[in-house]
């Protein structure tokens, strides 16, 4: 049985409804933290609400203006919610660049800011960041995810800069691809952009960096999560956890 060392706790995980933030929905969950699922999707937020008997928060974080003004209450914040879109710079559309950093940078800046406060008054919380091999690295036909989580790890260590006074800390987890619905989404434009079948997209463009030939489970990234939340990381802040199998050891 898991310990339940989160007991008592409240996490607000974004995009939650699937992937890597359901995951931690039912890691937290398991551990005894009360856990709010953010996702614009409602029926997929209803759904994992109910299945770690939490809440759900139907937003659409890219609404960065009605950010602004938020004032949450929560232990743990998980930054989570991201996109991808693969396509050269010069083909890469303008706002759907804009719109990725919205999401991936500027709404991870203002959950921060509006969990902080609450924080700092209980001295202690926990910020984890879904950052990414590639915010480490660099891979063509990226710069929007490229670049956004090259800035959420910026942000990240900021936040433990100025949170470490106050009990609160905060780090990145970089996997690699991880088998969710974001990456599947994938194989389509990598095999058109690379001239190759798709069902060789996996082996030989999302596998070709690793020394483990095989995708991350979303549980792997979710145990992770967990731990960084927990009594026994709070010396850990300002790092960035790698997952990748060997990536960035190139």
């Amino acid at each position: 049985m898991t310990e339940q060392d989160l007991a008592g706790r409240r996490a607000l995980i974004t995009g939650a409804g699937s992937g890597i933030g359901l995951a931690c929905a039912h890691e937290f969950a398991a551990r005894g933290a009360h856990v709010i699922v953010a996702d614009f999707n409602a029926e997929a937020a209803a759904d994992a609400a109910a299945a770690v008997a939490g809440e759900s928060w139907v937003v659409d974080l890219s609404d960065t203006a009605a950010q602004e003004r938020l004032d949450l209450d929560v232990d743990i914040l998980v930054n989570n919610a991201g996109v991808q879109t693969v396509a050269p710079i010069h083909e890469f559309d303008p706002e759907r660049f804009r719109f990725m950093h919205r999401l991936m940078v500027e709404s991870p800046f203002l959950l921060i800011r509006a969990v902080l406060p609450r924080m700092y008054e209980r001295s202690w919380g926990r910020i984890i960041n879904i950052s990414s091999a590639h915010g480490l690295r660099a891979s063509a036909y990226k710069s929007a995810y490229v670049s956004a989580k090259h800035a959420l790890e910026g942000l990240s260590k900021v936040t433990a800069l100025e949170g470490g006074p106050h009990g609160v800390t905060s780090n990145c987890i970089n996997p690699a691809y991880v088998r969710t619905p974001l990456v599947e989404k994938q194989i389509a434009d990598q095999a058109t952009l690379h001239g190759i079948p798709e069902s060789e997209v996996v082996e030989k463009i999302m596998l070709t960096e690793t020394a483990i030939k095989r995708l991350v489970e979303a549980d792997e990234v979710a145990s992770l999560a967990g731990w960084l939340a927990s009594d026994r990381a709070g010396m850990v802040t300002g790092a960035s956890y790698t997952m990748d199998g060997g990536w960035t050891a190139r």
